[in-house]
């Protein structure tokens, strides 16, 4: 009887632990999109004020202040491409992989659905889509860009080598470069969660397998170099 007391009330904690760390993965995730793809449809609306580097640094701040602000609850992935990676990785249970892609995506869609609502269904509520249809060079450099990102990720934000205290910093900097000179090319999402919000409330679907495949893809494989690096992970544990 005790032993099922005992059982009964460590599921009752883990399950309210799972359910306060989606929550933070929605919220950080809803934030992103918020921020991020409201800076590109208030360009559009104001005539190009915010301009495209004003809109990469949004998606670089926004990320480094949402990975302080919720990376000691969560640990801050707000993408379902790192996820996936910290899974394979093994330094993230299975049990968390689908609440927290669940989560990313009911966060991403509901900052959508919000911005349609507030701002008018403008720039295709800051969808991406490849340059002049071209599938191909998008999925290389879609690819390659979140490669980069994973790599950094691992290298400053798991490696216990790495300078503490500096992840935010290296991350959203990352991201404010990547969207910075590749944007205009691909959108530079690197994560399918915000690709697929605008996605599903403006209903532009073209070539949306790109934005899925191949950040999932680049960051299984900066996993895959990462833990050659540090001999298997044994470096960072």
């Amino acid at each position: 009887m005790d032993t099922s007391v005992k059982q009964h009330s460590r599921l009752r904690l883990l399950s309210g632990i799972c359910r306060r760390e989606a929550l933070a993965e929605g919220i950080g995730t809803f934030t992103l999109v918020f921020a991020g793809t409201g800076a590109v449809m208030v360009n559009a609306i104001s005539d190009g004020s915010v301009t495209h580097l004003g809109i990469s640094f949004v998606f670089g701040a926004v990320v480094a202040a949402m990975i302080y602000c919720l990376g000691h609850i969560s640990g801050a992935h707000f993408n379902p491409a790192v996820t996936l990676a910290f899974w394979s990785s093994g330094f993230f249970p299975k049990r968390l992989v689908l609440p927290y892609i669940l989560a990313q995506l009911i966060g991403a869609v509901s900052a959508s659905a919000l911005l349609l609502i507030s701002l008018g269904k403008v720039a295709n509520l800051g969808a991406t889509l490849p340059l002049n249809d071209d599938w191909l060079q998008s999925f290389v450099l879609e690819l390659v860009l979140t490669f980069i990102l994973m790599f950094v990720i691992f290298g400053s934000g798991l490696d216990r080598r790495a300078p503490v205290g500096f992840a935010g910093v290296a991350i959203g900097l990352t991201v404010f470069l990547e969207a910075a000179f590749m944007g205009p090319i691909t959108g530079a999402s690197m994560n399918p969660a915000r690709s697929f919000s605008p996605a599903l409330i403006a209903g532009i679907w073209q070539h949306h397998w790109v934005y899925w495949i191949a950040p999932i893809v680049g960051a299984q494989l900066a996993m895959i170099v990462y833990r050659y690096l540090s001999y298997g992970f044994r470096d960072m544990k």
